[in-house]
Parts: C-alpha cells; structure tokens; sequence
C-alpha cells in the first residue's frame, strides 16, 4: 500500500472520530461532573443540609430581626428594647412597602413559577422540581404570613409585651409550617429513594 494511501487511513482511524468522548473536553468534563455531583435532589446531602439551613434561618429571622434581640429585649428591656421596636418598625415598613409598590408583580411571578414547578413535578415526575416545590411552596406561606404579621404590628402600633406576643407567634407559626415541610418532604424522599434505588422498578 502506498504511504499516502496508509496516511489517509490512518487519520480516518476511530480513535481519531468526533464521536469519542475522550477526544472533546467539554464532553468529558460534563461526564466527570455529573459522576461527581449527584443531580438527584432527594439523595443529595446537599440538599438535606440546604433544607435544614433555610428552616433555621426562616425560624431564627423574624420579620427580619434575629429572635436572640426579642429574647434580650424581652429580658432586659430599656435600650434593648428600643433597639428591637426601632429594627421592627424599619423592617415592617419595608416589608409593606415593597408590598404596596411590587406586590402584584411578586404575587405574578410567584404564582407562575409555583404553575411551573407544579407541573414539572407533578405530571412529568422531575424529581428537581419536586425537590423545590416542597422547599418553596412552604416558604412562599411564611412569606405571605410575614407580610399579615407586618401589617398587623404596624395597624396596633404595637410596642413592648403586645410586640413580643406578634413576634413569638409569628415564630411559633413558622415552625409549624417548617416541621410540616420537613416531615413531607423527608417523606416523600424516603419513597423516592426506595423507588429509584436497590428496591425500585
């Protein structure tokens, strides 16, 4: 065989094709990193330690203001206290009127990424958006209880022991809403789990 002839065969030869994953780097790249980070959410670890980070967070920040200067305020009163009615009554009037100005627009979007992620998760079984939709919807009631709480504190001009009992309610409701949350969606990934993994179809 001529030397041309063997060239030409050799650089036709399927080591060299496009097709092969190890000659493209963006390829394999994206194969190494779905390998190493699992794109299934309930059998993330990340996203147990994201689920308990925000429910902490949501349950710890009440309006806005660290439930550890309710405590202080409640406890020691005098500059404590003022310290505590004047960041409530910043955050309260932020909160409302960021409701006056947007909020038709929040509730817009809001309401069609909630349609979205509904039927993603629901119709067509995308475990991502099951993921969040049980992370956001929650969330999204601990919003709308935020700004009832807001507009509640701010028509009573409530001050001293009546500010605290909003406050420690608001945290109360939170909870409940994060304990439910967690129990569903723990729930709902157990079977997850079982049904895609070693026990699964």
């Amino acid at each position: 065989m001529p030397r041309y002839e063997a060239h030409r065969l050799q650089r036709f030869t399927p080591k060299h094709s496009a097709f092969n994953i190890k000659d493209r780097p963006f390829l394999d790249l994206y194969h190494t990193i779905l390998e190493v980070i699992d794109m299934r959410s309930f059998s993330n670890l990340w996203f147990w330690i994201s689920v308990a980070v925000v429910w902490s967070s949501a349950s710890h920040w009440v309006l806005g203001v660290p439930y550890d200067m309710v405590l202080r305020a409640r406890r020691y009163g005098e500059q404590a206290q003022v310290d505590l009615e004047d960041m409530v009554r910043i955050n309260v009037n932020r909160i409302l009127y960021i409701t006056q100005v947007s909020g038709l627009w929040i509730l817009g979007f809001g309401c069609f990424f909630m349609t979205m992620l509904f039927t993603l998760a629901i119709f067509y079984a995308f475990e991502f958006a099951q993921a969040v939709l049980l992370l956001g919807f929650p969330l999204s009631l601990v919003g709308v209880l935020s700004v009832s709480t807001a507009q509640q504190i701010q028509d009573e001009t409530a001050r001293g022991d009546l500010l605290f009992k909003r406050l420690s309610r608001h945290r109360l409701y939170t909870q409940i809403i994060g304990m439910v949350s967690i129990f569903i969606t723990s729930i709902w990934g157990m079977y997850q789990n079982l049904y895609v993994g070693p026990f699964g179809g």
